[in-house]
């Protein structure tokens, strides 16, 4: 057996990171990969704008749930062991999507999907932050890590509009046969076994208390507009009640699944916010795109990939520079620009119509891109900046939690607040865009407040907190 305590040869690191980013691939890349093939599903399952949302939903909110269970789990139980498990159900799960015969039973499947996720990227972060104990090493890590998330993202809606085509909706599941194969076989043979030293016992209360208050939020924003007054606002009570009895449960706790403490570093709670932020904005951004390109301008799904096009290459172009920045300049710089990149295209997009020049829309999807593109390095960077390194594993999952919660509040208000209409949907995005401008002008504020002197000092004394005995 590989042992864990000396150092991995400088080869072997690259390949437990660039095995770990695998993971970060799928996971990340099956959040957007399905968009492009909503249109289809629509037509072949007879499914509604609310049952699109949830194949959608259904993914990020398990996935957000989870996450922090996956990593206190890996962390006690071995992280290569969860890892393995988590990409074997995530592969089993893109099997299972890919034979639906009903929105139903594709939405059972995604959950089975987000189930493996949830044991992936939080233990695949534990395991580079151990495998690269240096902090330069380190920060180089996290900077591929975050450039690999936007990436992903990125490609997904390109990915799935020429798979679409050529051999239907359902191989977009496929394409997480063979990278997930190929994890499987490079974490038994690459990556070492490890553990925390002082493992977190399991919270169950505060497991159910999460996943009932984003479960409720999301069907409270997804449904509200189908169903009667009274059950719109019992899950929204329900959805209160659970986060305000989290908020209470949680302190009270030894070892909790979500460690409020964390909250008390700027840098940290503002990542979080910016990670919600941004990934409400690509969510909504997705969403809405892909049924404007395919049903209100009638363009086919590889059409429809090739115009979101833009946005990918300023993802993929921005997303390695960002990594870089962070690493030389620290988040700020990045975190303005993304800013400043989604107020602009969000107010592009405002104007949006059927007969919207095409270059004029594209050119919003590039800025958007910009945007996106800059975000993940200093929000991934921000997350495990400055805590212990035996709390890395938990703050990632925190970080890749807010990102979960953002996509699916992002795809819930986008749907309810446009509903099933076709002839006027480019006019009834409009109060979407608007709304997300408003979360661009949130980040800039957030960059400026999280990323000054007062930001490094909170971030330092939580550091100080987290390394004495509760």
């Amino acid at each position: 057996m590989i042992t864990t305590n000396s150092p991995s040869p400088p080869a072997r690191s690259k390949l437990i990171l660039a095995t770990c980013c695998l993971s970060l691939l799928v996971v990340s890349m099956d959040v957007t990969i399905v968009n492009v093939a909503l249109p289809a599903i629509r037509r072949e399952l007879g499914a509604s704008v609310a049952d699109l949302q949830w194949v959608v939903d259904a993914y990020t909110i398990v996935l957000a749930s989870f996450l922090m269970l996956g990593g206190a789990t890996a962390d006690r139980l071995g992280r290569r062991r969860v890892f393995r498990w988590g990409m074997a159900l995530f592969t089993f799960g893109s099997v299972l999507c890919s034979f639906a015969d009903s929105t139903a039973v594709l939405v059972m499947a995604r959950i089975v999907q987000a189930l493996g996720g949830s044991m992936l990227n939080p233990v695949a972060m534990a395991i580079v932050v151990h495998t690269f104990p240096a902090p330069a090493d380190r920060a180089r890590a996290i900077g591929i890590w975050g450039a690999v998330a936007g990436i992903a993202m990125a490609l997904g809606p390109l990915a799935g509009g020429v798979l679409t085509q050529a051999f239907g909706w359902r191989s977009v599941f496929w394409i997480n046969l063979p990278i997930g194969l190929l994890a499987l076989w490079l974490t038994s043979r690459y990556v070492p076994e490890s553990r925390a030293p002082t493992p977190r016992r399991p919270d169950t209360v505060g497991q159910i208390l999460l996943l009932t208050g984003l479960a409720a939020l999301i069907y409270t924003l997804i449904e509200a507009p189908r169903a009667d007054g009274v059950e719109a606002g019992g899950a929204a009570l329900l959805a209160a009640a659970a986060f305000i009895a989290l908020l209470i449960y949680e302190p009270r706790r030894h070892e909790p699944l979500l460690d409020l403490r964390f909250f008390r570093s700027l840098p940290f709670s503002t990542a979080t916010l910016i990670a919600i932020s941004m990934f409400a904005a690509m969510g909504a951004f997705l969403f809405l795109g892909s049924i404007y390109l395919q049903e209100t301008r009638g363009l086919s799904a590889p059409l429809a990939g090739l115009c979101l096009l833009p946005m990918a290459v300023a993802v993929i172009g921005l997303s390695p520079l960002s990594g870089r920045m962070v690493a030389v300049r620290g988040a700020r710089p990045s975190l303005l620009i993304s800013g400043v990149a989604l107020v602009l295209s969000t107010l592009m997009l405002t104007r949006l119509a059927a007969d919207t020049p095409l270059p004029m829309v594209l050119t919003a999807f590039f800025v958007f891109g910009c945007g996106f593109g800059m975000v993940n390095a200093p929000i991934t960077y921000a997350a495990v900046s400055g805590l212990p390194r035996a709390q890395a594993g938990l703050a990632s999952a925190v970080a890749s939690t807010s990102r979960q919660i953002g996509v699916s509040l992002g795809v819930a208000l986008a749907g309810s607040l446009t509903g099933d209409r076709v002839a006027d949907f480019a006019a009834a995005t409009h109060r979407v865009w608007w709304i997300l401008a408003g979360s661009g002008a949130l980040i800039v504020g957030l960059a400026l407040l999280a990323t000054g002197a007062r930001g490094r000092a909170s971030a330092e004394r939580v550091a100080h907190l987290l390394e004495e005995p509760q």
